[in-house]
């Protein structure tokens, strides 16, 4: 076993679904930094990591990795990596938050990794190919890269170079699409335009690798609501990714997109109103065969996902369902569902105690501090999560 504590970067963040996946930083922070609606890496400087220092993290992964099937043979478990081998890890001091995440990647076996941080395509292609290869070759145990990157610097690359990162090893990029709305875009000052987004998903696609797209709900506000929803859609009817994965806007005060709630150029949406953004958005998606995820705690109807075209009614179905509760289980289930009582509708009539105790809740500050007080609340515990 090893007896001194041993580390590698990691990020600060990666996406829901990459939870359970081995998190290794190519680069650090990100190359743009400037969107409105984004709290990460402000105040960080973007930078390249070497080749190099890449590859000595990837060699310390091994090192925690054989070292952690050690410490399984010595406890009689042939190498597996079950309850009684990670509760022997976690249960133990001494050990770094980087080897704990190698041991916890192990346990849950997923063969995923995920190459933060923000923008992976702007490293040469060369140098990207052969940190792929290293990679592979000395973690066998991958079975999935995926990384985030942002349309502006793959449309830089040609669907050649793609090719060859994905041979190499890249199975899927993440792409921050958020809105396909030109105006929009540039209020955000997200540095791409629509037809960069519409290129760059569909050179990814080109070159084989798998394409998630995310799309951000609320991000128009109430001045350009309608056209965020019909030109972001009309864009991924164009691209048809793998994937089109939903992340409702917030904005804490942390955020440069609060000065504009504050000034009044900007007019935060209500709940009700990003469902009904949403609807038209589902309703607008054509010809495609993506499949739409909402997971993430931030939005308000996890439930509407499926795989286009054939759940589409499913999807729609669910916002319906949440639109025509009363005004009073709409203010319940938000509540509930940000404070994670909640992730559906039907849970409203599942458990008479919680919705009980919600209602209570919900008259007592109506009563004390009226509406302003409700909003207030729901919006703080939001909030939290972003």
């Amino acid at each position: 076993m090893l007896q001194k504590e041993i580390s590698f970067e990691q990020g600060p963040i990666r996406p829901p679904n990459e939870a359970r996946s081995l998190l290794m930083r190519v680069t650090r922070n990100c190359p743009w930094n400037q969107c409105r609606f984004c709290p990460v890496y402000k105040s960080r400087k973007f930078s390249l990591r070497t080749v190099e220092e890449i590859k000595q993290d990837i060699l310390t992964v091994r090192e925690i990795v054989d070292d952690i099937k050690a410490l399984s043979w010595s406890l009689g478990y042939s190498g597996a990596v079950n309850d009684p081998v990670i509760n022997a890890i976690l249960g133990k001091g001494g050990r770094s938050d980087a080897y704990r995440s190698v041991a916890i990647w192990l346990y849950y076996g997923t063969g995923a990794c995920f190459l933060q941080d923000a923008d992976n395509m702007v490293m040469k292609t060369s140098d990207l190919v052969e940190v792929l290869k290293f990679l592979r070759e000395r973690l066998p145990e991958i079975s999935r890269v995926t990384t985030y990157s942002r349309s502006r610097s793959v449309v830089r690359k040609s669907v050649e170079a793609l090719t060859e990162i994905r041979q190499a090893g890249l199975d899927r990029i993440h792409i921050g699409l958020e809105t396909a709305y030109d105006p929009l875009l540039k209020f955000m000052k997200k540095g791409v335009t629509g037809a960069q987004h519409i290129e760059a998903g569909k050179r990814i696609l080109a070159s084989g690798m798998e394409l998630s797209e995310y799309v951000m709900p609320g991000l128009g506000g109430e001045e350009m609501w309608r056209e965020h929803a019909l030109a972001t859609a009309q864009a991924l009817n164009q691209i048809n990714p793998h994937f089109i994965r939903l992340r409702s806007l917030r904005v804490p005060s942390r955020v440069p997109l609060y000065e504009s709630l504050l000034d009044g150029s900007f007019t935060m949406q209500t709940d009700d109103r990003v469902a009904a953004e949403i609807k038209l958005f589902i309703e607008t998606l054509d010809g495609i065969t993506s499949m739409v995820t909402s997971d993430h705690i931030m939005n308000l109807l996890e439930e509407v996902t499926g795989r286009l075209p054939g759940d589409k009614g499913k999807m729609l179905d669910v916002i319906r369902r949440y639109q025509e509760l009363s005004d009073m289980d709409r203010l319940i289930y938000r509540l509930g569902r940000r404070g994670g009582s909640y992730g559906s509708t039907d849970d409203l009539r599942r458990d008479p105690v919680t919705y009980g105790k919600l209602k209570g809740l919900l008259q007592d500050i109506q009563a004390k501090e009226g509406m302003a007080g409700v909003e207030r609340l729901i919006t703080d515990m939001v909030d939290r999560y972003v």
